[in-house]
């Protein structure tokens, strides 16, 4: 009989593939629309879709905080961004406090539709998060929290 370590680690192999399948779906299952079209008449890929989020949680950001995040080079990430400027769903600007700063952020226009898109995409694990007591939910955040920090070790 296997150990509970043992089945423990079975089921989190057992559970990473599903989690991914989840994420990789193209286009993202509950996409709207509007994103939805501005994404497929630009050519946008899930990469443009890893700024976009970035952008929906924390804007404005910089591109070297974007290519930090993303673990993209600054080139990757500053290509991303300019391809996000063409398709209205990004903007560039000065950083007020810091000229040699550009800052990006998420058009006005398009900030409803992002943050929808994001609470739709979130919304199995925070469903999840739900049911789980207080105790739980901390046990769970610590060790995604520790799970991002070893992937972003890696990296």
């Amino acid at each position: 009989m296997p150990s509970n370590s043992e089945a423990a680690r079975r089921e989190i192999l057992e559970l990473i593939p599903q989690v991914a399948v989840y994420f990789r779906r193209h286009p993202a299952p509950g996409m709207p629309d509007g994103l939805r079209i501005v994404f497929e008449s630009h050519s946008l890929t899930r990469r443009h879709g890893a700024v976009v989020t970035q952008l929906g949680l924390d804007s404005p950001l910089t591109v070297s905080e974007l290519a930090a995040r993303l673990g993209v080079s600054l080139p990757n990430a500053s290509d991303l961004v300019s391809d996000l400027c063409r398709a209205g769903l990004a903007d560039r600007a000065p950083d007020p406090a810091n000229r040699r700063r550009t800052l990006v952020h998420l058009n006005p226009e398009h900030r409803a539709v992002v943050t929808e898109f994001l609470e739709m995409r979130a919304g199995p694990l925070l469903r999840a998060m739900d049911a789980l007591t207080p105790q739980q939910r901390e046990g769970f955040l610590a060790g995604l929290r520790a799970w991002a920090a070893e992937i972003a070790d890696r990296e």
